[in-house]
């Protein structure tokens, strides 16, 4: 039987079986145009996660959308490849993995080598990243605590992602780490002095800060040196 996901202000989503049988079948399911746009999608093992309530402002939108274009200018300034936000459909075939991180970074390299590859759609254009991007970056909310804080940390390390970035905004201390491939498993990257943390992927060290805007409400900023 499909089972079917329902939110506040939202139609119901109905998950078909062929969508839990296998991760063609579930790209095939993710690529209908018939599902709403906002809907954030995961596969991992025949098991499937749908995201589509509101998403929280400052917690998760502003830092998400902070972090990204921070990125987004930093690989575009200095020629290192292409900074993705949420949308974009990421599948490892070699993990059984396919969905929608909060961010994807995908170094020229990784293109040039074959290591990831653009996937076209059926009407054209690329909706799809196959292979092993060289970052990805998830904000964690109430609905993906556990997704994030367990489950993607092995899909990930299966996927050979070299860093996993996860941010929690949610509480009086902010959560930002850079977890870096080990043998065996993901170790998060030390701090240095000031809070700030090295990425090897980016060649640069970074630091969240959360303050205020003029309004009052939280305000953050990705400092990069």
């Amino acid at each position: 039987m499909p089972v079917t996901f329902a939110v506040a202000e939202y139609p119901p989503v109905s998950v078909p079986d062929r969508a839990t049988a296998s991760l063609n079948s579930f790209r095939e399911w993710a690529g209908d145009p018939s599902l709403p746009e906002k809907i954030k999608l995961f596969y991992y093992r025949g098991e499937v996660w749908i995201e589509m309530g509101k998403q929280q402002l400052f917690s998760h939108l502003d830092v998400k959308g902070e972090i990204t274009s921070v990125l987004r200018a930093l690989a575009k300034s200095e020629k290192l490849g292409r900074v993705f936000p949420d949308g974009v459909l990421l599948t490892n075939e070699a993990a059984e993995l396919s969905g929608n991180p909060d961010a994807v970074f995908v170094s020229n390299g990784a293109i040039k080598t074959g290591r990831v590859t653009l996937v076209e759609g059926k009407e054209g254009g690329f909706v799809e990243l196959l292979g092993t991007p060289d970052m990805v970056l998830e904000v964690v909310s109430d609905s993906s605590e556990r997704k994030d804080n367990q489950t993607l940390f092995e899909a990930y390390y299966e996927a050979g992602i070299p860093e996993y970035w996860l941010v929690d905004a949610r509480g009086a201390e902010l959560e930002f780490h850079l977890y870096k491939r080990g043998t065996k498993r993901y170790a998060v990257t030390k701090k240095q002095p000031g809070g700030w943390v090295k990425s090897a992927v980016f060649g640069k060290s970074f630091r969240l800060v959360r303050g205020t805007d003029a309004t009052g409400n939280p305000e953050f900023t990705l400092e990069v040196k």
